[in-house]
């Protein structure tokens, strides 16, 4: 076991946790900075500025399925050198994270050809229309020139969290939110380069940060470090990477699928307004799984290494404190929003009709919001654990067996169909969450019980 990370199995729980937590909690705020601040900005262009946050929305279900190869390959690649590293063996660690990399920096390469050929027709299927395409293409032409900034900075920020250098982690996404808030106003608004200008923002701030996380991965200070041989690619140290990632990354790219989905419903029930309540509603979703999601991966390293290690008590106790403190955040969120919804959608645009629109079909979309505590910290427990199967299976029973049907079955059951398709979410959300905590109950149990010692 190595004496740089032990302190992972042998620090108390609790002040393990809040330590490893509050920086990656912290990270994934900054990071939602990211999504939210460009659309803040745009949103509060001027005349055109709804227009303009309608078609950037539009090009968030392909930005969502560029940032989900960074988990396909890196998020379950993280834990399993977490893992790794609990058993003691930092070489398989290492030449898993450097494996990773380099096939993170080849998917990138073929991402950034797709979106530079392609763009404008993809954002169509996605939902674009003619008053909205302007804006969506000159966002996405810029914004592919940033893809392996995205995919280096999402993926290997993994590998910094999961040896314990959370606060680290959080750097990496602090320095590029700062400068993204920094430059977009500068590009959007002195330099006139509207959302060509917030997309350039996004750029130069993700290629900052990714240099930042390069750096420190090659550097002393690092457990594990890219080196030549790291980098070369192993299948049998990938492939497992990859089928863990799986979940993860069903999680996120089915996002571009369901936004696809909600989108075409909505524009055909509820028009232009429908839409672009959408891409408010979604920003506003982002508060509740951000911090969720953060909170989720300042309890992985501690949770894969103390697998890796055999201390199942010590699992438990990591899992339990997790679930408390997930399903607390989310059912105060919940509150704030059932209680004042138009202070999270005038945030984005100051419409009165869009306002009053989206501010009714918020409530309906975040009803059962109150529940994502236990979906999050189950789901994201899989994960840290190694249980690729299970992870997968509840990320694709959410999405694609509930959500999806439900988008189009909702408005036969409705009068008011526009709301109808808002509804599925909640629906979907109460039936995934009981069907995830059922499996939980049952594969946790399992996997505790593989790792205890044989009673003699």
């Amino acid at each position: 076991m190595n004496k740089d990370n032990e302190f992972l199995g042998t620090e108390p729980v609790g002040r393990l946790l809040f330590r490893l937590a509050i920086p990656t909690i912290a990270a994934q705020i900054i990071n939602m900075l990211y999504n939210i601040v460009d659309r803040i900005y745009i949103g509060h262009m001027g005349a055109d500025g709804d227009l303009a946050l309608t078609g950037v929305g539009v090009c968030m279900p392909i930005i969502m399925f560029v940032s989900a190869f960074a988990s396909l390959i890196c998020q379950g690649g993280a834990p399993r050198a977490s893992i790794f590293m609990g058993k003691g063996d930092n070489q398989s660690a290492q030449r898993t994270m450097g494996g990773c990399f380099s096939a993170q920096i080849i998917v990138s390469a073929a991402l950034t050809a797709v979106l530079l050929l392609w763009n404008r027709p993809l954002l169509l299927a996605f939902g674009a229309e003619e008053s909205t395409i302007g804006y969506a293409t000159q966002y996405m032409s810029v914004y592919a020139l940033g893809t392996v900034f995205v995919e280096v900075t999402l993926g290997m920020n993994q590998y910094i969290t999961a040896q314990g250098f959370a606060r680290t982690g959080m750097y990496t996404v602090l320095i590029g939110a700062v400068l993204n808030i920094v430059l977009d106003p500068v590009f959007i608004f002195l330099f006139h380069l509207g959302v060509r200008g917030a997309a350039l923002a996004t750029v130069i701030s993700q290629a900052v940060s990714a240099l930042w996380v390069v750096r420190f991965l090659s550097g002393r200070r690092s457990i594990l470090r890219l080196d030549r041989d790291s980098l070369v690619i192993r299948p049998g140290l990938l492939l497992p990477c990859v089928a863990l990632g799986v979940a993860p990354f069903v999680m996120q790219a089915s996002e571009s699928v369901i936004s696809v989905c909600f989108n075409t419903s909505l524009r055909a029930y509820g028009g232009t307004v429908a839409v672009g309540s959408m891409t408010i509603l979604y920003s506003v979703m982002q508060f509740a799984m951000m911090p969720l999601q953060g909170l989720a991966q300042g309890a992985q390293p501690i949770s894969s290494y103390n697998f890796g290690a055999g201390n199942a008590a010590r699992v438990k106790r990591v899992f339990k404190l997790l679930l408390i403190t997930s399903l607390t955040y989310s059912t105060a969120l919940w509150a704030l929003i059932m209680a004042f919804p138009q202070a999270f959608v005038t945030m984005f645009n100051s419409k009165p009709e869009l306002v009053d629109f989206a501010s009714r079909a918020l409530r309906v979309y975040c009803a059962v919001m109150f529940l994502f505590g236990a979906q999050i910290a189950c789901q994201m427990t899989f994960v840290s654990l190694g249980k690729a199967a299970a992870s997968a299976v509840v990320a694709i029973v959410r999405k694609f067996v509930l959500l999806l049907p439900l988008i189009y079955i909702m408005p036969l059951l409705m009068a008011d169909k526009t709301m109808a398709v808002y509804t599925a979410e909640p629906v979907a959300d109460f039936l995934a969450v009981t069907f995830t905590v059922t499996l939980f109950s049952v594969q946790f149990r399992k996997a505790l019980k593989s790792i205890e010692p044989p009673r003699t």
